[in-house]
């Protein structure tokens, strides 16, 4: 992809923007969710549609601090552990409170799972609502591999670190 149509990044003034925002909506919850797998967890599309509530819960059915991919929810075979941050862990609390914790934690209004395209439309029209020009649904994943790239040596990481996160 020339660098003339990468997705933006979201600056943290934008996610405040955004996160406000869809606390107005008529699924605030859930797109609460959404938009945080995307931005915090650096989730596509496709990996937030396919995402399974055994994928981040325990064998008793508890909320986990990590997300599961499998390869079959992924782009090709990256499937792999996603830590998430702390306001992630604390969005799906609220939403699973209200959720039967089977099937596709992202679901429509009609309580059917999401395609990958469904999701890339959902955030389309979010950054259009906003005015926000050059963002898209891979902006969430190109702000959230920034993020790491910029912290992780003071954690004793590298760059190769990311890139093992940003695979899954």
């Amino acid at each position: 992809m020339a660098l003339g149509k990468q997705a933006k990044t979201l600056t943290d003034v934008q996610q405040r923007a955004v996160l406000a925002y869809l606390d107005t909506t008529m699924d605030a919850k859930r797109n609460r969710v959404m938009f945080l797998l995307s931005v915090d967890a650096g989730l596509r599309a496709k990996e937030i549609a396919l995402l399974e509530w055994s994928m981040v819960t325990d064998s008793a059915g508890d909320l986990t601090d990590e997300i599961r991919l499998e390869d079959r929810s992924s782009k090709g075979r990256s499937g792999g552990v996603v830590f998430m941050s702390k306001r992630l862990q604390a969005a799906l609390a609220v939403y699973a409170a209200d959720q039967s914790l089977n099937g596709t934690v992202i679901k429509s209004q009609r309580r059917r799972g999401m395609s990958a395209q469904v999701v890339t439309n959902w955030f389309f029209q979010l950054y259009r609502s906003l005015g926000y020009e050059g963002c898209s649904s891979h902006s969430g994943r190109r702000t959230a591999i920034t993020r790491w790239a910029r912290s992780i040596s003071a954690v004793g990481g590298s760059l190769r670190d990311v890139q093992s996160l940003a695979s899954g």
